[in-house]
């Protein structure tokens, strides 16, 4: 199977300014990113970047990596564009592999990328896993997922669904499952064009999840449930830290 990654990199960051660019264990994160990337055995892997300083510090370690409009409002948009520089094709399947997930399974990036290649109906593909923490289920920071018999998403929501009418959520014991969405997504390129191009939904506004614009318009989304729990993104000086921990040990 021949597929592609994208990795979306945007400079600036609220929460950590220049996040591209720190330091994990030696490498910047972007580094880690990138190396994740080329692991899955993608056919290209290349960084999507808004800032010269990326861009050259990708191609100084021997990576792949274009500049992309510096006012796009979400990573898909960069995606779509860079997609567009690189000749991808409107066949071509593409990952958008997050910038800030250095410890993305490379196993997991593939079989988001065979999901979609494998399932005609559905226009994306992405990831869940279950939840063993009930903490995290009314937690709006984890976005939870519901699929229906065939492994497309009904719903993506930072609330707790599906809601168990009949029992409480406690320390003690889930009382159902509950899946935590993943955010790595599979596109057929020609698809990721149009999907730019559709009109935002309140539902995306409400929830600030893009990914209910697919759902809205009618189109699938095929989950695949994860065989193994990813590691921690890198969101906040305490995501970096712990990642450092880990690579570092």
């Amino acid at each position: 199977m021949t597929f592609h990654i994208i990795i979306p990199a945007r400079f600036e960051s609220s929460r950590l300014p220049g996040k591209p660019l720190l330091d994990i264990a030696g490498k910047p994160m972007i580094q880690h990113v990138y190396e994740r990337g080329m692991e899955a055995g993608a056919a290209s892997v290349t960084v999507a970047t808004d800032n010269l300083r990326v861009e050259e510090v990708v191609r100084d370690f021997g990576g792949n990596a274009c500049l992309t409009n510096d006012r796009h409002v979400s990573g898909t948009d960069r995606l779509a564009e860079a997609a567009q520089i690189i000749g991808l094709s409107d066949s071509d399947l593409v990952v958008n592999l997050q910038g800030d997930e250095p410890l993305m399974p490379a196993s997991l990036i593939t079989s988001v990328a065979e999901s979609l290649k494998n399932d005609k109906n559905a226009v994306v593909a992405t990831a869940s896993v279950l939840i063993d923490d009930p903490a995290q289920i009314n937690d709006p920071h984890v976005v939870k997922v519901v699929v229906d018999r065939f492994g497309h998403a009904l719903y993506f929501s930072r609330a707790g669904i599906p809601f168990y009418r009949d029992a409480e959520i406690d320390d003690v014991e889930m009382p159902h499952r509950v899946f935590r969405h993943i955010g790595l997504y599979a596109y057929r390129c020609g698809y990721l064009a149009e999907y730019t191009q559709l009109e935002h939904c309140n539902l995306e506004h409400i929830e600030a999840l893009e990914q209910l614009r697919v759902l809205w318009h009618g189109g699938k989304i095929a989950v695949i449930e994860a065989s193994e729990e990813p590691g921690h993104g890198v969101d906040t000086p305490e995501d970096l830290q712990r990642v450092r921990d880990l690579l570092e040990a």
